[in-house]
């Protein structure tokens, strides 16, 4: 008998072995498949499997016995279709048969692998380690699962869920107290804010009122920190509410806290400097938020969301940033933050009508250096040369209304309704005749606007020894001063007067003497009516200003506003218009494609006979005396529109031309006489298609503020 198990594998085995040896092995198989079926916990793993689906049985043992290297498992033999777990070996008479292979496998040898594909998909089911048979070893069991049995951990898990909705609830709830609680103190706080302001608009002091509306307005901002109050404003319809309400309330803290009270400081501060460079770093530090708030506000106000009381607060501060805006932009520039600035002050004399306002005799330079402010050099109309055209292109429509007197008669140079073309016009004529100064932009005032800010400076003391104050400044300045002095024989003493009020009055603002409440007010009534004006000469301020009134232009378009101009100029070589009134209606009718705009302006010389000799020569015309005045009245219709037909009433009173487009409108151009106590009246009918915004007008700054109603359709 063998002595080894090596011996066992070579000695010749009987015929009877070998059946038993194949049921043994057929038998075995069956008991493995059955096994691999019923025990899905295993799965095949390795980089080989996941790609073929195949995996040997046995590795390449390199010609120990003399069996073949295995086939996959399940590839059936041609002659019988026995489970692949034997492989082929010869009998002694090379009759092919079945039997296992007993052979000892290397210690290193790697755990065989079967290929278990399903039968009916070919999927790759469960993979076990195969048994060594040679040893006796059993296939391997499935280790024992780990972790919890099906349906245990339920329980807990459901718990779980049920305690994260819980607290998601209660920090919702939490959140939505503490934005109420936040929502209510914001609006106690904004209310008692707008108490405080209405106390000042009934005649509060700033220096008082300040520092309590910061503290509101503090309180209120402090919402901007707030991660609750922030995170709502994402929610839909109550977010925008939100955000706007937010927004107002940093706006309002700006204006009180980082601008409003340090400027009150700086007010009181006896240093000397000027005002303007002491306020000056205010402004250049809060541009930034500025605009941020701005932009926001912009964003917010049309966002159809807005409850009503929010939308109206929205509104109001909007209206105050969209200005504030650019001013903190470009008023550093302006006042020159980044180096020095020259403006020509031009002082319009409303005695003497012209266009934009008056005569434009009497002019200033001033230098603007990191806020602090200078006169530098001054002018009069004796000091430019008259008749001789300055060169500058003006367009050819404003010579044929205005005739060469506008481009060589600095007096004039305001006849076009138009504060860029004026601006030209001043600045050509100080370079030519005064100094070539470089000219950074233009400023206009008369006397109406020098009486709005007497309420803010107070009197001023000037060197005639008279005091002149907001209700004596008109009189002082278009009536009075031609009385006491002829200006045909003492024009230096009258230019001297002007020179000696400008300087008192600059003395004030830029040393910050006076009432920053009522300069505000003065500064905004001016702008409205016309009296203060404004051109630069920087492109990118001038563009952000074209738009408002203090710019001095005619609107392009109905868009916004359906604007009518009426501008008068006179022509007596006179200063009569101190005692001129007028009125002009504008009434709109409208038809289902058109609309009619009747412009009806009538002129009353408000001054008898009598006291119309007894006036200064000055006053009274150069070529007429006081027997009659001539005035030219220009009437500009709506963009778009067109002289539809024209009628005058009076002694004297013609059309001259209705056929010139100037600005992009058509002009309706009268000529009046009037004798003292005379009335004349003239009317202009334009007629245009399509869309039509809100009726306004804008006219000549008249001493005797004009009259009328706008009477728009229906």
């Amino acid at each position: 008998m063998p002595h080894s198990q090596d011996d066992a594998l070579t000695a010749p085995m009987s015929r009877r072995a070998r059946r038993q040896a194949r049921l043994a092995a057929a038998e075995e198989a069956r008991r493995r498949e059955a096994e691999s079926i019923e025990e899905p916990g295993f799965f095949a793993t390795g980089i080989d499997a996941a790609a073929t689906g195949k995996i040997d049985v046995l590795p390449d043992l390199g010609g120990v016995g003399e069996q073949q290297k295995p086939r996959s498992l399940w590839e059936p033999r041609d002659d019988e279709s026995i489970p692949e777990t034997a492989w082929d070996v010869r009998d002694d008479d090379n009759t092919p048969t079945t039997a296992l292979n007993t052979s000892r496998l290397p210690d290193d040898a790697p755990t065989a692998r079967h290929d278990v594909r399903g039968f009916a998909d070919e999927t790759p089911t469960a993979r076990f380690d195969a048994p060594d048979l040679a040893n006796g070893t059993p296939p391997s069991a499935p280790p024992p699962a780990k972790g919890r049995r099906r349906g245990e951990g339920d329980g807990s898990r459901g718990r779980r869920i049920r305690l994260g909705i819980l607290i998601g609830v209660a920090v919702l709830v939490v959140a939505g107290l503490w934005l109420g609680a936040r929502v209510l103190i914001v609006k106690s706080e904004l209310e008692a804010a707008q108490r405080v302001v209405n106390h000042v608009q009934d005649g509060g002091t700033l220096e008082v009122s300040v520092p309590i509306l910061g503290e509101h307005a503090a309180n209120a901002a402090s919402v901007r920190v707030d991660p609750v109050w922030r995170a709502a404003e994402f929610i839909p319809w109550a977010g925008d509410n939100l955000r706007g309400v937010r927004l107002a309330a940093e706006a309002l803290d700006i204006v009180s806290n980082r601008i409003g009270t340090p400027a009150m400081e700086a007010m009181s501060d006896d240093s000397g400097e000027s005002i303007i460079a002491r306020v000056l770093p205010l402004l250049q530090d809060s541009t930034d938020d500025v605009a941020r708030i701005a932009d926001g506000i912009a964003d917010v106000k049309d966002s159809g969301d807005l409850i009503a009381p929010v939308q109206t607060g929205v509104n109001l501060v909007d209206s105050v940033m969209s200005v504030a805006a650019p001013a903190f932009e470009y008023g550093p520039e302006l006042l020159g933050a980044n180096g020095d600035r020259n403006y020509l002050l031009v002082f319009q004399n409303n005695a003497e009508s012209v266009g934009l306002g008056g005569s434009a005799a009497s002019q200033t330079l001033m230098n603007a250096n990191a806020g602090n402010l200078e006169i530098v050099n001054q002018a009069s109309s004796a000091n430019f040369v008259e008749g001789q055209a300055v060169d500058v292109d003006v367009d050819q429509s404003a010579i044929d209304l205005y005739s060469p007197f506008l481009i060589d008669h600095v007096n004039t140079s305001s006849s076009r309704p138009d504060f860029p073309t004026m601006s030209n016009i001043v600045t050509k004529f100080w370079q030519r005749d005064i100094a070539d100064d470089r000219i950074d932009g233009v400023a206009s005032i008369d006397p109406i606007a020098l009486g709005y800010l007497l309420e803010a400076t107070g009197p001023i003391q000037l060197d005639t020894g008279d005091v002149m104050t907001s209700q004596n400044a008109a009189q002082l300045l278009l009536s009075d001063v031609y009385s006491r002095w002829n200006s045909y024989e003492s024009g230096d003493v009258v230019d001297q007067f002007f020179a000696s009020v400008a300087e008192q009055v600059f003395t004030k603002i830029s040393t910050g003497d006076f009432d920053v409440q009522s300069m505000l007010w003065a500064i905004r009534h001016g702008i409205d009516g016309g009296n203060i004006l404004f051109h630069s000469a920087n492109e990118d301020v001038q563009a952000q200003i074209a738009d408002q009134k203090v710019a001095g232009i005619l609107a392009k378009d109905n868009e916004e506003q359906t604007e009518v101009g009426v501008f008068f100029r006179d022509e007596s070589a006179s200063k009569i218009d101190y005692y001129m009134k007028s009125n002009i209606d504008v009434a709109q009718t409208c038809s289902a494609d058109a609309s009619q705009f009747e412009v009806k302006t009538t002129l009353h010389l408000d001054i008898d006979q009598a006291s119309a000799d007894a006036l200064p020569d000055y006053v009274k015309s150069g070529t007429w005396g006081s027997e009659q005045f001539r005035t030219q009245v220009y009437v500009y219709g709506p963009p778009g529109t067109t002289v539809e037909s024209v009628a005058v009433d009076g002694r004297d009173v013609t059309l001259t031309r209705d056929d010139v487009v100037d600005l992009d409108r058509p002009v309706a151009w009268f000529t009046t006489y009037l004798r003292p106590s005379e009335l004349a009246t003239v009317t202009a009918t334009f007629s245009g298609d399509g869309d039509f915004g809100p009726l306004a007008l804008r006219s000549t700054p008249m001493v005797q503020t004009t009259t009328g109603a706008l009477t728009p359709c229906g």
